[in-house]
């Protein structure tokens, strides 16, 4: 994806409000020994005999990896109606070359070490650039795109989104197990990515488009970044689309579980919309700073959707789940306009996990039983249902 900045601008003023993209990274396994299998050349190719799938399957720097993307869908509902189309032909072409899928943000036991980066010209250019960094992300992730029409008003959503990036990371939190030990984490996942990829974790906010602008063009003139892909924000302006997209999110297990996640992401982007041409920027007191935002998302790494975060404008802590019931009350306004109805958890994948290991189950045991429930739920999933 170029670096382009004009047409960039160009994109999100004549882009379309609220249309919806989703995209969901699945680890390609063996299905005897739940191994990560380094086979994504081989399913792309088969993809490629799929009229669908040729479009919608992409791969993401390693050869365990197959992302699937729904491409551009005009509501919620298209959206979800496209993806479990997708997912269905995915999992079922998988499934006819002897091999599975998974669904969490990190493989439990999986070396790095034995990781491959696809052979592209592109991936092998990240590789030189990244070095180990490449070589270390075995990781799977959600991400979220929404049409925001207007380029100061996405920078200025993208800004405000912040503050909510650890309350979005807690509710997925879905990757507790890593080197084949608990890790004490609800989300080692984002220690593995966001914590060691350059330009990557929460951003600090640009304020309108030229400031944004400034900055990408400074990388682009000093070599630093040659494509907007190099952008790995946790929340960014996509420059192709003309779209916001919120990239947090640890994968899910279950696919119903996914779509849910994927509405209140979506919800929370369109009522920031809303919120901005009601209120301005500066609306509600301006974006909290970095370091406030940074307390959060450790919060949301260390303890998930089972722990508090802190209130800063308030300056008291908070449960995080009452912290959820306060956006999802928010958002309310958002979701009755764009028929967005997000069921989430009461407990979400890594609450389940360490459940079960405390319960006496192995790490290997709970990674089976999950890539089970990714097998029965993505593979036919459509509307999502009220998980138990």
């Amino acid at each position: 994806m170029s670096l382009d900045l004009d047409l960039a601008r160009e994109r999100f003023e004549s882009s379309t409000d609220f249309t919806i993209g989703l995209e969901e990274e699945f680890a390609i396994l063996d299905p005897a020994t739940l191994e990560l299998a380094h086979r994504y050349e081989d399913v792309h190719a088969a993809c490629l005999k799929d009229e669908v799938l040729a479009e919608a399957a992409a791969g993401e720097l390693i050869a365990s990896e197959v992302e699937i993307r729904s491409g551009r869908a005009e509501n919620m509902a298209d959206a979800i109606a496209r993806q479990t189309d997708r997912r269905a032909r995915l999992f079922g072409l998988v499934a006819e070359m002897g091999l599975a899928l998974g669904s969490m943000g990190t493989h439990p036991w999986a070396n790095y070490l034995d990781q491959r980066i696809i052979d592209t010209p592109h991936y092998n250019r990240l590789r030189e650039e990244l070095g180990y960094v490449a070589q270390r992300n075995n990781t799977w992730s959600l991400h979220v795109h929404m049409g925001v029409r207007g380029a100061d008003r996405a920078i200025a959503v993208c800004d405000w989104l912040r503050e909510l990036l650890p309350l979005l990371l807690a509710v997925s939190a879905n990757s507790p197990f890593l080197d084949n030990r608990d890790s004490g984490l609800h989300t080692v996942r984002t220690e593995i990515f966001t914590r060691t990829f350059p330009r990557c974790g929460v951003p600090s906010p640009f304020l309108d488009w030229q400031r944004y602008a400034d900055f990408i063009g400074t990388l682009e003139r000093t070599g630093t970044v040659v494509e907007s892909t190099q952008l790995w924000w946790s929340v960014r302006p996509h420059h192709g689309f003309g779209t916001v997209e919120v990239r947090i999110c640890d994968a899910q297990t279950r696919g119903e579980e996914s779509l849910g996640l994927a509405a209140l992401i979506a919800a929370c982007i369109a009522q920031t919309a809303l919120d901005y041409d009601e209120f301005g920027y500066d609306g509600r007191g301006g974006p909290l700073a970095d370091r406030e935002i940074e307390e959060n998302l450790w919060r949301a790494i260390r303890y998930g959707a089972g722990g508090r975060m802190i209130d800063f404008r308030a300056g008291v802590e908070v449960e995080t789940r009452a912290v959820l019931d306060a956006i999802l009350e928010w958002t309310e306004p958002a979701r009755s306009q764009l028929g967005i109805d997000p069921q989430l958890p009461e407990r979400n994948g890594a609450e389940r996990a360490r459940e079960a290991l405390a319960g006496g189950a192995s790490i290997e045991e709970i990674y089976r039983a999950a890539v089970a429930e990714t097998q029965g739920t993505y593979a036919r999933v459509g509307q999502p249902a009220r998980p138990a």
